[in-house]
């Protein structure tokens, strides 16, 4: 069932990013998993009542990855999936990266790397301060890790014991030929965090981890150690692929490959 619903998902990415031949389907597919995880079974979020206090704050800072967002509210029904089909045309609701003015269920327009996380830290703040329990989890890149912004908000975040706040670390390597960030975990325990490593492809590990409720007074990282382009052989790990989509053929490969 979980393979099914996945390779589902990848599908509409897919063809949604062959259509207008436009996306980063690499990243979204790095990231699928947590994403189904954390709407299907974590988030405390109702589609129809976005404006509840109360409801949990999800905030994508690698706002390129997108399609990985788009597919899974939509299969949640935040909004119809037809709407899909316009994804990156003119005047679509679905751009390249997600504006939270357009998009049912999106927090903070993301995309400039390193912005996400501080956005989730001012927000879990706000709710601190108003003593309101609800949680927040953003998701950054390994890449984005190496934005100062990023570590001036762990800093921030653990000083002020933001205990609902959740930092899910996409560790897919993606920059390791450019720049290595060495070891994450150490990294942000160094920094006063709660840290965990997990498959980030194991949805039995992501939802254990997501799902136990932090005792202590610091916030929490968790390491995803992912592969960029899951489940398709010739885009796993491949630069190539980082922005760039099917042509006709290749589709036809992919979905073979995804035994759909």
């Amino acid at each position: 069932m979980k393979d099914s619903k996945i390779n589902e998902l990848k599908k509409n990415i897919l063809e949604t990013a062959h259509r207008i031949d436009e996306g980063h389907i690499a990243s979204a597919f790095s990231i699928l998993d947590i994403l189904w995880v954390l709407y299907d079974r974590i988030l405390y979020i109702d589609p129809k009542d976005l404006s509840s206090e109360h409801r949990d704050r999800f905030i994508l800072s690698k706002g390129h990855a997108s399609l990985g967002l788009y597919v899974v509210l939509a299969e949640k029904l935040f909004f119809d999936k037809e709407v899909l089909e316009s994804f990156g045309t003119y005047n679509s609701k679905l751009g390249g990266h997600p504006d939270r003015n357009k998009v049912a269920g999106v927090e903070a327009s993301t995309g400039s790397l390193g912005h996400g996380m501080p956005i989730a830290v001012g927000i879990a703040l706000g709710l601190k301060i108003k003593k309101n329990s609800a949680r927040v989890f953003t998701l950054i890149g390994d890449g984005e890790a190496n934005e100062g912004t990023i570590w001036e908000s762990a800093l921030l975040a653990s000083h002020h014991g933001l205990s609902q706040l959740y930092c899910i670390i996409d560790h897919n390597h993606s920059t390791d030929r450019a720049v290595g960030v060495d070891s994450l975990k150490n990294k942000f325990q160094s920094f006063g965090w709660n840290v965990y490593e997990i498959d980030g492809h194991s949805h039995e590990e992501i939802y254990e981890v997501l799902s136990q409720k932090n005792m202590s007074t610091k916030p929490t990282a968790i390491v995803a150690h992912t592969t960029k382009g899951k489940g398709l052989k010739s885009m796993e790990n491949n630069p190539e692929w980082h922005h760039r989509t099917p042509n006709s053929d290749e589709l036809i490969d992919f979905m073979k490959e995804l035994h759909i």
